[in-house]
């Protein structure tokens, strides 16, 4: 279907070494785009860029921190000369830290902003420079359930998830004109790797997750493909400023009593 069609596009998806990062990057290679994935262990780009060519896909790796303005200039200026242009970017980097509001340290609440938040104003701000010389663009930003809930102990991860959000609708007002779209991913509770110590049988957060969701499952990371793959191409030309939220029904309800089927 060729609205959904990417070939002849490049992505380059941040923090594509792993998990959700790397499923959506092989959903959008599947399409047909080529991909840039990023990230900062070196051990893991390869494995990564092994996985993909494994597969067949085109992929290269870049190692930098999306933080830092000046790598990321530096290697988006390089990715330009050795592969062209970005047509799509996916600001998946992320980090979580698990700590009670009233004892985390500034430092690493400061540092979760940086990471999820300051690196996606930073990647967006370089890649969207050519984008509008282009008049042409889709930046997909991965945000949260967390940008529309709370709970204890991830406090700095749900501000900075909230502020991706209302990013995302500031960028796509701006950018529209230029023919940019700038729209968002709210995946709920994904089984990965991280995960998995707490999705075995009779572990308490195990029954709540499958019990809060009316999907009654864990995502699997294949399920975030489609809706990487509607935000990259032309069948959301007139999709802009939203967030798609890929949780299985979590957010869509109060919940069901504990005595109901």
């Amino acid at each position: 279907m060729d609205l959904f069609n990417l070939k002849g596009k490049t992505a380059l998806i941040t923090g594509g070494t792993h998990g959700l990062g790397m499923a959506m990057a092989e959903a959008l290679a599947e399409a047909g785009a080529q991909i840039i994935v990023t990230g900062n262990t070196p051990e893991k780009m390869e494995k990564a860029l092994e996985h993909y060519h494994s597969k067949g896909y085109f992929a290269k790796g870049y190692l930098f921190d999306v933080t830092d303005e000046n790598a990321a200039a530096e290697n988006l200026e390089k990715i330009s000369k050795e592969i062209g242009d970005i047509h799509i970017l996916v600001n998946n980097a992320g980090i979580i830290k698990r700590e009670l509001a009233i004892t985390m340290p500034v430092s690493d609440f400061r540092k979760v902003i940086d990471v999820d938040l300051v690196g996606p104003f930073i990647m967006s701000q370089l890649v969207a420079k050519q984008m509008i010389e282009r008049k042409e663009g889709k930046i997909i930003n991965i945000c949260s359930m967390m940008s529309e809930l709370g709970r204890s102990t991830v406090s700095a991860y749900a501000a900075a998830k909230g502020g991706l959000k209302m990013l995302t609708k500031n960028l796509a007002t701006e950018w529209a004109k230029h023919n940019i779209q700038v729209n968002g991913i709210g995946p709920g509770y994904f089984a990965t790797t991280q995960t998995e110590p707490i999705r075995v049988d009779g572990h308490p957060f195990n029954e709540f997750i499958i019990s809060r969701t009316p999907a009654a499952r864990w995502g699997n990371p294949e399920d975030l493909g489609g809706a990487a793959i509607f935000l990259a191409s032309k069948a959301s030309d007139f999709v802009n400023g939203q967030i798609i939220y890929v949780d299985g029904g979590i957010l869509a309800t109060i919940g069901k009593p504990s005595n109901e089927d």
